[in-house]
């Protein structure tokens, strides 16, 4: 487990968790990021501008991390074709579940939804058969 950091990881999702708390005190809004994104394709009146500013400050905190160092994903070295196959398999996934893994995992659980409880079951326990294949035998 050469990358797992616990502090950062407990941070990070303690500022999920607030920020979708926040979001759904103030406005009740899911911060369910495929509601968010899909809402800015098909605008609704009244819905666009605050989605709009929730995608602008997602992309905007890429350049607000960066003078604490913290280290994304190098998504430049892998081959575009992966990338464009993991794009489309979790845009599936999120058609097939009807909402992505931060509508469930963060407000769904939240709520004690039983949809979201068995997505959020699923998805991480191919989440954990993923790493094991490929830590054991390369593969994925």
């Amino acid at each position: 487990m050469e990358n797992f950091t616990p502090w950062s990881a407990l941070a990070g999702g303690a500022l999920l968790g607030l920020s979708a708390s926040l979001l759904m005190l103030f406005s009740g809004k899911v911060a369910g990021i495929s509601g968010i994104i899909g809402g800015l394709l098909a605008p609704q009146k009244g819905e666009f501008t605050w989605r709009l500013a929730f995608a602008v400050g997602m992309v905007g905190s890429l350049f607000l991390l960066k003078p604490f160092s913290i280290d994304l994903p190098d998504l430049v070295s892998q081959p575009s074709v992966y990338i464009i196959l993991a794009g489309l398999l979790v845009g599936f996934g999120t058609r097939l579940g009807n909402g992505c893994t931060s509508g469930h995992g963060i407000i769904g659980l939240g709520r004690f939804s039983k949809r979201s409880i068995a997505a959020t079951s699923v998805f991480m326990i191919v989440a954990a058969l993923v790493v094991l294949l490929r830590q054991q035998f390369g593969v994925l």
